[in-house]
């Protein structure tokens, strides 16, 4: 496995990164943590002309508390995130779900922003970052504009991202007291990946509930009818499903039950 000749590109500012994506001379594909693109690179399945390393940036490895959200940069990894080095992030479903993807190895390089971008319909933070109701920052030479990450990846591996544009950032609001979640995946072993996950997110006193399907042929699924009968109180914890034959064979389909209910504060 060799990948295909092509030039790297290490910008020291955002601003230059984008120029030089937005430049059009040739195929230029962004780098973060380099988990997914470089596989792909070594495998030939993509075959650019440069690459760009956007992994060094200060202005994407940020995470800053706002008024609304919490705004996490692109190149913030997983590991930061299930270590709670950023203060916003402790404590949250996000540092819940960042200890279950892949491995450590894979965690300390893999970036928020590149698995988004790469959009693998198996990934981890595609189910939750939907279910969380987070908007993607999308950032090139003209501006930036959001996205909600329902409307952000469109099919397998495929999103809205345009040629020039790269993920600058993540927006996931605020949680509340009131916030209850679940995450369910079910993997042949730990660290695989999942055959089927799903994502539940209920805020009563925001009047948020979603249940998102994840694992598919496409992007995630978010189950319908749900927010217009938003919980007023905070649903209770049941019994998980007994993972039995009966239950394994139709794994699949039995996801929901256990995702949905067992939501720990």
């Amino acid at each position: 496995m060799k990948a295909v000749a092509f030039s790297y590109h290490a910008p020291g500012s955002l601003p230059e990164a984008l120029a030089r994506l937005g430049a059009g001379i040739d195929v230029a594909k962004t780098m973060g943590g380099g988990q997914s693109l470089g596989p792909m690179l070594n495998l030939r399945l993509t075959r650019p002309d440069t690459v760009v390393d956007v992994s060094g940036l200060a202005e994407l490895r940020q995470v800053a508390s706002t008024p609304d959200d919490i705004r996490i940069g692109a190149c913030v990894t997983h590991a930061q995130i299930e270590d709670g080095v950023f203060a916003p992030l402790q404590g949250t479903m996000l540092q819940d779900v960042a200890g279950g993807i892949a491995y450590r190895a894979i965690r300390n390089r893999g970036t928020v922003g590149g698995s988004l971008a790469h959009a693998d319909p198996a990934a981890d933070w595609v189910v939750v970052m939907t279910a969380l109701g987070a908007r993607i920052e999308i950032a090139s030479g003209i501006g930036t504009r959001d996205v909600p990450m329902e409307a952000f990846m469109i099919g397998a591996y495929t999103t809205v991202l345009a040629d020039g544009e790269l993920i600058a950032a993540v927006r996931v609001p605020h949680a509340t007291a009131h916030s209850r979640w679940g995450y369910q995946k079910l993997c042949r072993k730990t660290g695989e990946f999942a055959e089927a996950s799903c994502a539940a997110y209920f805020d009563a006193s925001r009047r948020f509930a979603r249940i998102v399907l994840g694992a598919l042929d496409g992007p995630p699924v978010v189950l319908p009818g749900l927010s217009a009968r938003s919980p007023r109180k905070a649903p209770r914890r049941s019994r998980p499903v007994p993972w039995t034959k009966r239950w394994r064979r139709p794994r699949r389909a039995r996801t929901p039950s256990t995702a949905s209910f067992t939501v720990p504060s």
